[in-house]
Parts: structure tokens; sequence; C-alpha cells
């Protein structure tokens, strides 16, 4: 099999790069130029893919760095995990692109757009395909500079320019951890491979305890890129940017960076427990904290960001309690629904041009097919079957009760009720009862709803590669090592029960709730507990905090450091120019008054003794016989004297 991973991000890469140049003449052809990078990009992943099922493993395609023991190569690693998440970005990223030629063709910055989703694209892919920290750490720093750019896109708006700018400087808070871990584990392994990361627990010449550190450090970059407690500030508000980057960055991109560096680097938190069980309590953390605050949110597109970061959070348990295969399963159909979710949103959004979605109502016949899709997608992230998250969100229940963890199961078990619960909350309030707005909505074009009809036949049809209908090839191909293969089991018809109910539960809830005589009900519940009502509103007051205990604090020291600037450090320079000049004024007085006058006084005194001899110079023959003549009478007379 020809070796053709390597270019797969160079496809978009490329793409971006003539936008770059030539897109503001070439205008809409721009789109075309990045789906068509795309595609490729998708082709060439499954022949990688078709490779790597004929043995086709991982290569090197040159070296790069040597200094002293560190030597780097741009290499790629293929493996079932590569493979499975560079089908799902190339597919769900085209798709989103394709998407938003119908949704950005008015906008003054188009062929701008399509080159940052090109760059965002190939960086994610290289991301992918890296074999080991460094080339990983180069692509996950272009993901965070585009998700700057495409976040605050549209920048003349404040509240898009300060988002951008909190989602830049949140994650570098987590990336900076993430960097300590890399040197971390550089100085006690000597190695920054992946593959080399099953046997550090093996050798008895490294400090394990470094290596647990190492593990947590790295782990804060996920923390970071995927949104978890307590980094989890920035993905809300970056749904500031357009709805496709909300859907890019939610579904198969950015935060599912954090997801797999965690399932890449697998080999390190297995060895090390401790680093293992805190990924999967920061997760459950942020899983039942993110839901609980979508329950009473309004704005369409920020239920969907707090679900993304649940459903984030439930991934990590699934990694956190040794449920690899569950883990990944359950990041790739979520790519799929939460990817439809979001290009439905912005179906809507397109079509009512609002985001409240109490200003919505009775959608579902004026948009039939962006309504039904939005079903499909709901019906899907709730859990309920035979639709693809029901199959992996069953696989991690299951791993989590499997592994002996009943608390976790329980806060996982509560927050999928409460994921159904808010998801058909919106799609109630949205899609059916009356019609709340004045405006005549009406169906998006089918550049557009085409690719809300492709994701949702995956969200349907994707999660059976990890059904008991073929349990067998997904966990052959999706597993951790052969010492850590997950052998085919039985369904556990239990589990499998719980999660059905819970997602029926939330559903009919949601119906009880906000389509019958009870709709009246919510209102009171939320007067009735106000403090607990606002306490979510508010999200757990998490920006407030913030904003009091780093923001300000770094905004008062910055304003001390400036009058400190202004009062000491310009004095003492004022100062220390005061004593330079007076101590040039007084070199110069010294000069000219002490050294000069020393000077002129020995010049003074050659003068004065030069004038008195010159007289002796006559030029009279019988004056000099004299002077000869006395000179030798002194002689003679000193002599005697002497004698």
């Amino acid at each position: 099999m020809v070796r053709v991973a390597h270019y797969i991000p160079l496809c978009p890469l490329a793409a971006a790069v003539v936008n770059i140049v030539i897109g503001s003449r070439i205008k809409k052809a721009s789109s075309l130029v990045s789906v068509f990078a795309s595609v490729v990009a998708f082709v060439l992943s499954v022949l990688t893919f078709i490779g790597f099922r004929n043995g086709l493993m991982s290569y090197a395609v040159a070296d790069w760095i040597a200094i002293g023991g560190l030597s780097v190569r741009l290499g790629v690693t293929i493996d079932a995990l590569t493979c499975l998440m560079l089908l799902v970005v190339t597919i769900v990223g085209t798709l989103i692109q394709i998407y938003s030629i119908g949704y950005m063709h008015d906008d003054k910055r188009f062929s701008r757009f399509f080159a940052y989703m090109s760059l965002f694209m190939g960086s994610m892919l290289g991301l992918l395909l890296a074999d080991n920290f460094v080339v990983l750490m180069i692509f996950w720093e272009g993901v965070g500079v585009c998700s700057y750019l495409l976040i605050s896109f549209w920048f003349e708006k404040p509240s898009a320019a300060r988002a951008g700018l909190k989602a830049f400087v949140t994650t570098r808070i987590g990336d900076t951890g993430m960097l300590l871990g890399m040197l971390l584990l550089l100085f006690a392994a000597k190695t920054l491979y992946f593959s080399d990361l099953a046997e550090l627990s093996q050798d008895p010449s490294i400090n394990q305890n470094l290596l647990v550190v190492a593990a947590f450090l790295i782990f804060c970059g996920a923390v970071g890129k995927s949104a978890q407690f307590p980094l989890h500030v920035w993905l809300p508000d970056a749904m500031e940017g357009p709805t496709p980057v909300s859907a890019l960055i939610h579904a198969a991109t950015m935060v599912a960076a954090g997801v797999y560096l965690v399932a890449r680097s697998y080999a390190l938190f297995i060895a090390h427990q401790p680093s293992l069980i805190w990924v999967a309590y920061i997760g459950s953390i942020t899983a039942l904290m993110a839901a609980t605050i979508a329950v009473v949110n309004n704005d369409i597109k920020r239920i969907l960001a707090y679900s993304t970061i649940s459903q984030l959070g439930l991934m990590m348990v699934g990694l956190g309690v040794g449920g690899f295969t569950a883990g990944t399963f359950h990041l790739m159909t979520h790519a799929f629904f939460k990817a439809l979710l979001f290009l439905c949103a912005g179906s809507v959004i397109h079509a009512v041009h609002t985001q409240d979605i109490r200003e919505m109502g009775g959608l579902l016949s004026k948009l039939k097919i962006t309504g039904a899709t939005f079903i499909v997608g709901s019906l899907a992230i709730a859990g309920v079957p035979p639709l693809a998250g029901f199959w992996s969100k069953d696989e991690l229940l299951a791993e989590i009760w499997k592994n002996g963890h009943p608390v976790l199961f329980v806060l996982a078990t509560v927050t999928s009720f409460l994921t159904a619960f808010y998801m058909f909350r919106l799609i109630f309030l949205v899609l059916f009862g009356k019609t709340r707005s004045e405006l005549h909505p009406h169906e998006s074009p089918a550049v557009m709803t085409v690719p809300l009809s492709i994701l949702a036949f995956c969200s349907i049809f994707g999660g059976f590669l990890g059904s008991p209908l073929m349990h067998n090839w997904f966990q052959g191909l999706v597993h951790f090592g052969e010492t850590h293969a997950v052998h085919a089991e039985g369904p556990n018809y239990a589990v499998m029960g719980i999660s059905v109910l819970v997602g029926l539960g939330g559903i009919g809830l949601a119906y009880l709730l906000y389509m019958t005589k009870y709709s009246t009900v919510p209102g009171r519940l939320c007067t009735r507990f106000a403090a607990i009502h606002r306490l979510l509103v508010n999200k757990y007051y998490f920006d407030e905090l913030y904003d009091v205990v780093f923001v300000r604090t770094v905004f008062r020291l910055s304003s001390w450091l400036s009058r400190f600037d202004l009062g000491v450090v310009d004095g003492a320079v004022n100062a220390v120019a005061w004593i330079t000049m007076f101590g040039s004024y007084l070199k110069a007085w010294f000069d000219l008054h002490v050294v000069d006058g020393a000077v002129n006084l020995v010049a003074a005194i050659v003068g004065f003794c030069s004038a008195g001899l010159r007289r002796l110079q006559t030029g009279l023959v019988q004056a000099y016989l004299l002077i000869a003549f006395v000179g030798l009478i002194i002689i003679i007379l000193v002599r005697l004297k002497g004698g």
C-alpha cells in the first residue's frame, strides 16, 4: 500500500494557502477549493484505513531535530484510533464546509472564512497523525490559533472579539501544563514518542512518580482543549462565531483533541492509575455540571455548547474507568449527531434570526427537513435505540458499572437523564407548540439541508459499528494494545434497560412540562427555588469568580506595576539621569580646571625656564668661551673641595 497518510493534512493546508493568496480574486470559488481539498483528504483517509487493515503501520517522513540525546522525526502514527478519527474529521469537516457555502454566502469575508476553515482542518488532521509530542504540540497550537481566528471571525462585534481572546487565553493555561508535562516526560524517560509510552512503566531506572505527575500535566492540555472543569468557561462563549464554526469546533475537531490526547497517551495513563482516576472524576464533575446549566439556558447554541461539555465529560469518564473502546466509540458517534445538531440550530437561526428558544415555536411545519433531522440528532444524543448515541452511551455506562465505580455510574446516569430532558425541552419549544415569532421562516437551501440529511443518516446507523450486532468487529478494530484488549462479552441488559429508561424518562418529563397543561410548572419551580435557578442561570458563577480572582487581580497588578513604573522606576531613571548629568558636569569642570590647569602649569614653567635659558644664547663666541671657562673653574673647585 502506498504511504499517503502524510499528504492528508497537506490538502487542506494547501487550500488555506490558495485562499489566503488569491481568495479575494476567485471569491465564491474559494469555497470549492476548500471542499475539494477536504474530499481529497477523505479519499486519502480511506486509503490509509485500507493500508492499515493490510498491515501498514507507522512510518517516518523525515528527520527534523537532533540535539544531544533528543531526536525528533516528522513521522506519522497509523493505528485504529488514527484511522477512525481521520475518517470522522474528514467526513464531518467536509459536510460542514458544504453547509457553510449556504450559511456564509453573503459574508464580506467569504474567502477568508474558508481559508481559516481549511487551516483548521489541516491542523487537526496533522495533530491526529503525529507520532510524538513535539509534532502534536505544533498542530495542537495551530488548532488553538485557528479557533481564535474563527471564534472572533466577526471581530467587529465586541462580544466576538472577547470570546476569541477568552478561548485563546483559557486554553493556553492548559497548554502550559501540557508543555510542562512533556518536558517532565523528556527529563524522566528521555523520550517523547507515543510508541515508547507502554514500556516506561516497566523500566526500573525511571522514577514512576515523575511519570504520574507528567500524566497529570499532560491531562491539563486535554482539560483546556476539551473544556473540562475548571477550564470549561471558554466554550459557551465560543458561540459568538458563525454556526458552522461552532459545529466544527464542537463536533470532531478542537474539543475532540483533548479526548484524543488522553486516548493517544493512554499507555501512560493506564500504567499510572492515580492519573486515570483523576481523568474519570474531572470528567464526571464536568458532565453533570454542564448538564444542569443546559437545563435552564434559553440560547439554542449555548444549550448545545453545554451539551458538548457534558458529553466530553462522559467520554473522559469512559477513558478514566478503563473503557478505552467506549470512550473512543462515543467520541465517534458524538461527532455525527453534535455536528448535526449545530447545523440544524444554524438552519433555524438562519430562518428566524434569533437564538432565543422562547421566541421560536411551531417551526416543524415550516422547516420540515431541518426539523426532522433536528429530532433525529436529539434522539441520538438522548440515547434512544437504535440510534448511534444509544449504543455508545450504553457502552459507556456498561464499562463504568463493570469496572466497579457505582458513584460514577450514578452521576453518568443522572447526566444522561438531564441530557434527554434539556434536548427535548429545546425540541418542544423550537419545533412544536404555537408560533411565538412574527417572522415567516422558510427552509434552508439544499446546500445546507443535504449535509443535514447525511449527518442524520450517520446519527442513525453509525452506532451499529459498536452494537452487539458488530461488537467483535469494532472492539477488534479499536482497542488499546493486546494486553488491554477488550474481549467480546454479551450485552449487559440491565444497564441497557437503565439507559433506555433514563433517555425516555427525560423525554417524557420534557413533554409533560412543556407540551401539556403542566407547562406552568417550570415557571413555578424557578420561583420556588429561585436561589438554585439563579445559580444555574449564572453558570455557578465561574465567570464572576474568575473575573474577581484572576482577571481583576491581573488588572490591579498591572495598574500597580504601571504606577510603580511611573513613580518608582521612572523616578529612579530620572535620578540616574540627573546623577549622570551632574557627573558629566563635574567631569567637565575637573577636566577644565584640574587636568587642563596642570597641563597649563607645566607649560608655563617650561616656558619660563625657556625664556631664561634663551638669554644665554647670545650668538657671541666670546660669551660661550666665558661660560665654558666659568664652568670649568666651578668643576675644579668642586673636585678640590671634595678631595
